[in-house]
């Protein structure tokens, strides 16, 4: 089939790569000249492991290709994917002026049968709201043409979004047509041959589906962090509470890691998105908007623990943190709303410098942080431990899950890991002679108690 898709992000070029590797003839547009000229150049703009092999090879094959003009993607496509960008407005509502863009684009090119599949996140209503403004503009130019608007949003994780797309566990439909079901049904059914994946609904429904499941992952996550905040206060631990929950197969053990919240390009802005949908249609969502509070709350837990720490011992001006990770995630460049961020902004605005790695995130860390003066970027793992007072782990990559802690041990002035992510098995690093402060566990090793730590103290910088 021909398609084009819309938007060269982390939804649309995996879509088009995907799509492309089964056998369909992709032209993905973007308006931005220098992401679609280094597309053209075999230059992939984003991490994503997989990618950029199935990008390379899908464009020599000739399955692939790229363009600036939506008239040159839309000329012989029959599927117009528009995966362009949603980002959150300060209200924390859904900006989707750039769909509303690429819809009235549409109207003014479409000459024939199309059907645009929405694949971006996107309120309840926008696919109604793109049938609008592409009958608006095929009526402002004196024609009547058929064509469809489907929602179709994307299941994606980052990190592991190529292998999500090919091997998904659904595949939501929104539309009313039974015509253009059978369709996408065709389109899809390379990534559905074991069984019958997809799930057909009204579009409505489809975009309240995307909605409800990122909200449903982040109301788990933001749930085992407020157990790990009462396990350091009750004296229990953590790990063990969620090995005994997660064994329910009903809870079972998938995102109840708990940690420094979750960050990223979905779930903060989803959860905020429906929140403010769901108030400007007169409904007060507690429970979501909870998961947001506790998610807020919780990004600043390891600030705290270093602020605490070092309390007695002269406090956090003039001292330096070595940090492992910046993404919000592992096997990511992306460091949209990451905890990680978030630590560097509350310690340097405290007085402490942070020397920072990350294997892929750090020119995009810069670029969020700006020219901070108490911040550096290393591309040594190990070289930001030099003459540092601390260790803190704000990422899980597999390379930082069994370092080396003797070295680790000779190389800080205070003997003492801060893991964001519960890498590692406390009694182990005490075992090495540091200090170890992680997440709903009790610090162990030099300088720490085994005792359940107090409540932390806040402060202006901190929080």
């Amino acid at each position: 089939m021909n398609i084009c898709i819309v938007g060269t992000g982390y939804v649309g070029l995996v879509t088009a790569a995907c799509l492309a590797e089964m056998g369909n003839h992709i032209v993905c547009v973007d308006s931005n000249p220098d992401v679609i000229g280094g597309l053209k150049d075999g230059a992939v703009h984003i991490f994503e492991p997989g990618l950029e092999p199935l990008v390379k090879r899908n464009m020599l094959e000739g399955r692939l290709n790229f363009s600036t003009d939506l008239k040159e993607g839309m000329e012989h496509a029959l599927f117009i994917f528009n995966c362009v960008g949603t980002p959150p407005r300060e209200d924390g509502s859904c900006d989707v002026s750039q769909i509303q863009a690429v819809a009235q684009h549409i109207g003014e090119l479409i000459t024939e049968y199309k059907i645009i599949v929405n694949k971006s996140t996107v309120p309840v209503g926008t696919a109604d709201e793109v049938q609008r403004i592409i009958s608006r503009e095929t009526a402002r130019r004196g024609l009547a043409i058929e064509f469809d608007v489907v929602s179709n949003p994307e299941f994606l994780k980052e990190g592991d979004a190529v292998n999500d797309f090919m091997k998904p566990d659904r595949i939501i439909v929104g539309t009313d047509n039974v015509r253009t079901a059978k369709l996408l049904e065709a389109l899809y059914s390379p990534f559905a041959r074991s069984r019958d994946k997809m799930v057909v609904m009204s579009p409505r429904s489809a975009e309240m589906t995307k909605y409800a499941a990122n909200c449903m992952l982040a109301a788990k996550i933001s749930f085992i962090n407020e157990i790990a905040n009462i396990c350091e206060r009750v004296g229990a631990d953590v790990s063990a509470v969620r090995r005994g929950i997660g064994a329910d197969h009903r809870i079972g053990f998938h995102f109840i890691y708990p940690g420094m919240g979750f960050g990223g390009s979905c779930f903060p802005k989803d959860v905020k998105a429906l929140i403010n949908a769901a108030r400007a249609h007169g409904y007060t969502p507690e429970l979501i908007a909870a998961v947001d509070a506790v998610n807020q709350r919780q990004k600043g837990v390891l600030a705290r623990k270093i602020e605490a720490f070092f309390s007695d011992r002269g406090g956090l001006a003039g001292r330096t943190l070595a940090l492992w990770g910046l993404a919000f995630k592992a096997n990511t460049d992306d460091v949209r709303e990451a905890p990680a961020i978030e630590l560097i902004r509350a310690l340097t605005a405290a007085g402490m410098r942070v020397k920072a790695f990350d294997p892929v995130a750090g020119s995009r860390a810069r670029a969020v942080l700006g020219d901070n003066p108490l911040l550096e970027l290393s591309e040594l793992q190990y070289e930001v431990i030099e003459a540092a007072d601390a260790l803190a782990v704000a990422t899980d990559w597999n390379q930082f899950r069994n370092p080396d802690f003797p070295r680790i041990q000779r190389m800080l002035k205070t003997p003492v890991i801060f893991d964001g992510r519960n890498l590692y098995d406390p009694e182990i690093v005490a075992g090495h002679g540091l200090g170890y402060v992680s997440i709903g566990r009790a610090g162990l090793g030099p300088g720490l108690s085994a005792e359940p730590a107090s409540p932390p103290r806040g402060s202006g910088a901190l929080g």
